[in-house]
């Protein structure tokens, strides 16, 4: 159970709640003023007797006393308190950070994950964060909207669509929450909980986490230069998940305020302007207590619930480690949605984006693809961070308990990344399996306008075979300190033949706490994220803080990691001599001969084999890729055959039948003959012979490919 808070601070903010003064106790209580401060300052406590009179005073009971782990309900209950117009007649329609981005899980999963990553408590330790969704229907729906005093926020929510969403997107999407929870008596809560992180500590309006997220935009409260946010934007996700605008906060503190930790809560509400009889009102409201303390009641502070609120309001945690539960009150998904892996109930007919179905299974999809590396560990290396999803309806589990597995939605990487971790990597890629590493250099500008000189940091390039499970294959995945996916590009011409395969650059710290200029390079990568924290590129901040030319430095980092990975990729020419997996050199024969005949002109001019990249792979097939070179002349109307044969010291070669033929670019195959695409000049296809029909071992002889006209005619 949590300690009980000292005397002397909850007396004392009992008295603020009540309004009254240490006088006035005194008076009440029948003894001088100076025994009432002893007892706030902690020199002296009151005796039983006394206490049980102060009980009488405060309107509570000795059990609240004695235990100080909740206020006294007296003179000030929980209440809506909203934002007065702007005296100079000044309005905005909605808040503009929130318009930053999209009311989309997925956005909302990325930016919620990274700031519990960056307040992560113990470093030692995963930051654990859970993803709850919870509808509400019939009498739960009605014992929650009891529980936030509905029927205090509904006159608003009604001014805002009275004029049929003419006030804006904001008001539009209120109108749209609204139709639904009554039309449908539903109404959807998302719950995101974070555990071993910091809570939002600090005072209500002081500079600390509860103001920057509770009260403040665009204030991100983040020194650290390896934190994953920097602009303060993440935290407008929250709010904009919500169809209702509302927010319901929960905190377990890492460092005590006005003596307690557990179960700091506070609400908010971003709605546009608005008129309510007679009065206008700026724009945002809080669900608190009264502040005693301000100048005027109305304003709403935090205050330290019991268990049944939090229960009440659906923000019980799962523990006392600390941490900060955030309730999306009507969380809504408006992204096109594209197919995704999840469970899906087949009674439920609502498929759409508010599908709980569906949010779970993009929350998961969205976890797995942004945070696999945070969540991957090896050797003495803990992951980052757990994740789950859960969802249910009417406290009833609809879908059990999912947790995260970086290893089923990013294989390849994982398995790279884990190598890394445990000391496991080559230098080259050699055989299935294998991640081979590299350093990349990066020259860190330095800041203040400099644009010569710099510090040296050597970021980490790892490579491997990409699996089916990874998605598309020769991507290059960039990260720094919180292992955060920033960055998902093509790696540029790679050879033509190369195997699939997936690459990792770890900078800043992500590249390992001993890499030279770690530090100066998580700075400097940080500055060139922009909001979304999805590339690196030239900002604002870039500018300012370094120079207008320091995005160079990104750009041949980004080429260097390229060229790298197309260096780990390529096949050695030594083992191109030896066979197995590499090319045959020197036993490849193009157009079934080596004399060089005079081009064809006109109607019988056919493609010319431009290149052939062939290897004998695992299976002891042949496998080739072929570039062929259309001229203006040749009829792309007219279809060619590839045949591929066994070249032999004499007699007739025999033929080396196609298990797979297919076309790359530039062409289609159909029944093992390739249509041309009118219009190309380059057309590139793949073949690996039939093992079975092979009449000699791969291995001891070469390959001569040959294009024939139709299904007959040698070119």
């Amino acid at each position: 159970m949590e300690a009980a808070e000292d005397f002397g601070p909850w007396l004392a903010r009992q008295l603020r709640n009540a309004r009254k003064s240490q006088t006035d106790l005194a008076e009440e209580l029948g003894m001088t003023r100076a025994a009432v401060s002893a007892w706030i300052v902690g020199r002296s406590v009151p005796r039983d007797e006394t206490i049980r009179r102060i009980a009488e005073v405060l309107e509570t009971d000795l059990e609240t006393i004695h235990t100080r782990s909740a206020d006294a309900q007296v003179g000030l209950p929980v209440s809506w308190y909203h934002r007065p117009a702007h005296a100079d007649g000044g309005r905005e329609y909605g808040n503009a950070a929130a318009f930053a981005f999209e009311a989309d899980v997925s956005v909302l999963a990325r930016e919620t994950t990274q700031n519990s990553l960056d307040a992560r408590l113990d470093p030692a330790e995963p930051v654990r964060i859970r993803y709850i969704l919870h509808e509400l229907t019939g009498e739960a729906l009605a014992r929650f909207r009891e529980a936030i005093d509905w029927e205090q926020l509904l006159p608003h929510y009604e001014a805002l669509t009275a004029d049929d969403g003419r006030q804006g997107k904001v008001s539009r999407t209120i109108a749209a929450g609204l139709r639904d929870m009554y039309q449908h008596d539903r109404l959807v809560l998302l719950r995101v909980d974070d555990y071993n992180a910091t809570g939002l500590t600090g005072g209500d309006y002081d500079n600390g986490l509860f103001a920057a997220v509770v009260r403040r935009q665009l204030d991100s409260h983040k020194k650290d230069p390896g934190a994953g946010g920097s602009y303060g934007l993440g935290k407008a996700t929250l709010w904009a998940t919500s169809r209702l605008g509302l927010v319901l906060i929960n905190s377990t503190l890492s460092e005590p305020h006005e003596g307690r930790t557990e179960r700091r809560l506070i609400g908010r509400l971003d709605l546009p302007w608005r008129e309510v009889g007679g009065r206008e009102f700026a724009g945002p409201a809080w669900f608190g207590r009264p502040d005693p303390d301000a100048r005027t009641a109305d304003v709403a502070r935090s205050w330290w619930a019991d268990e049944e609120t939090v229960d009440n309001l659906h923000l019980t945690r799962e523990s006392g480690a600390p941490g900060t539960s955030f309730l999306i009150v009507g969380a809504h998904d408006v992204a096109s949605l594209a197919p995704v892996t999840g469970t899906f109930d087949e009674e439920d007919t609502t498929q759409d984006d508010d599908s709980v179905h569906r949010m779970h299974a993009r929350l998961v999809d969205a976890l797995g693809r942004n945070f696999w590396a945070a969540m991957t560990g090896g050797g003495d290396h803990k992951p980052y961070l757990e994740a789950s999803v859960r969802t249910y309806r009417n406290g009833e589990v609809l879908i059990a308990e999912e947790h995260v597995d970086p290893s089923l939605t990013q294989p390849s990487r994982t398995r790279a990344l884990r190598a890394f971790l445990e000391g496991d990597t080559v230098d080259r890629l050699t055989a299935p399996g294998q991640v081979a590493r590299a350093t990349v250099a990066l020259n860190v500008p330095l800041r203040g306008g400099q644009v010569r000189g710099g510090v040296p940091h050597e970021a980490v390039l790892l490579v491997t075979h990409a699996e089916d499970a990874d998605g598309r294959p020769n991507r290059l995945v960039s990260m720094r300190g919180n292992r955060m996916t920033v960055k998902d590009s093509a790696v540029t011409n790679v050879p033509i033949g190369t195997n699939p395969f997936q690459a990792i650059l770890l900078t800043g710290r992500a590249a390992g706490q001993d890499a030279p200029g770690a530090e100066a390079a998580e700075e400097f990568l940080r500055a060139s994220e922009p909001p979304e924290h999805n590339k690196w590129g030239q900002t604002e901040e870039l500018r300012l803080s370094y120079s207008p030319s320091a995005h160079r430095r990104i750009a041949a980092l980004t080429t260097a990691a390229n060229s790298t990975v197309r260096d780990l990729v390529a096949v050695p020419r030594a083992k191109r001599r030896n066979g197995g997996e590499a090319k045959i050199a020197g036993r490849l024969k193009v157009g079934g001969g080596t004399q060089k005949k005079a081009r064809p002109s006109g109607s019988a001019a056919l493609p010319e084999l431009d290149n052939v990249d062939a290897l004998v792979d695992e299976t002891g097939a042949w496998s080739v890729t072929v570039d062929l070179r259309v001229s203006p002349g040749v009829d792309t109307d007219r279809p060619v055959t590839p045949v591929a044969k066994f070249d032999v010291r004499s007699g007739p070669r025999p033929p080396a039948p196609w298990k797979d033929l297919v076309a790359v670019s530039g062409c289609e195959v159909v029944d093992g003959v390739l249509h041309l695409t009118p219009g190309s000049r380059k057309a590139v296809f793949r073949g690996v012979t039939d093992v079975s029909r092979h009449p000699v071992r791969a291995q001891l002889t070469g390959l001569v490919v040959e294009i024939r006209t139709g299904k007959g005619e040698q070119a």
